[in-house]
C-alpha cells in the first residue's frame, strides 16, 4: 500500500479521525502525519520515509503478530509493550488495514467515554 493509499484508508474510518503534521517544530519531526480519534493517536508515520507506520494494539496481541509477520516490528519512537511498527511496503494491504482500524477502535473506546463528559460539562 502506498501512502496515498494508506491516509486514505485511514481517513475513511470515521468523521472524527483527524489529521495533523504536530512534530514540525522539531527536528526530524516536521513530516511525521499523526491520525487521531477522540484527539489522541491511532497512527503515525514519516511522509520522508514511509518505511514505518505505528500503530496501538493489544499487550497481549504484540509478541504473536511480531512471531507470525516479518513486517511487524517495534514502532517508532512509542512503547513497545502498547504500539507496533509495520512496514506498509512489505505487509498484506489486508493486515495494514485490520491492524489500523483495531487500533483506531482502541483509542476510540478509550477516549469516547472523555469526550461525552467533557461536552456534558461543557453544556451545564
Amino acid at each position: 500500500m502506498n501512502i496515498e493509499e494508506y491516509r486514505d484508508y485511514c481517513l475513511s474510518l470515521g468523521n472524527d479521525v483527524e489529521e495533523k503534521l504536530p512534530f514540525q517544530k522539531f527536528k526530524g519531526g516536521e513530516g511525521v502525519l499523526v491520525f487521531y480519534v477522540c484527539s489522541h493517536m491511532f497512527s503515525f508515520f514519516d511522509c520522508n520515509d514511509f518505511s514505518v507506520v505505528s500503530l496501538k494494539c493489544q499487550p497481549e496481541r504484540i509478541e504473536d503478530l511480531k512471531a507470525q509477520y516479518e513486517c511487524i516490528g517495534n514502532p517508532y519512537n512509542e512503547s513497545p509493550k502498547h504500539w507496533i511498527g509495520i512496514e506498509p511496503a512489505t505487509a498484506p494491504d489486508q493486515l495494514l488495514k485490520e491492524l489500523t482500524r483495531n487500533s483506531y477502535e482502541i483509542v476510540k473506546a478509550k477516549y469516547s467515554k472523555h469526550v461525552h463528559i467533557k461536552d456534558n460539562q461543557k453544556k451545564q
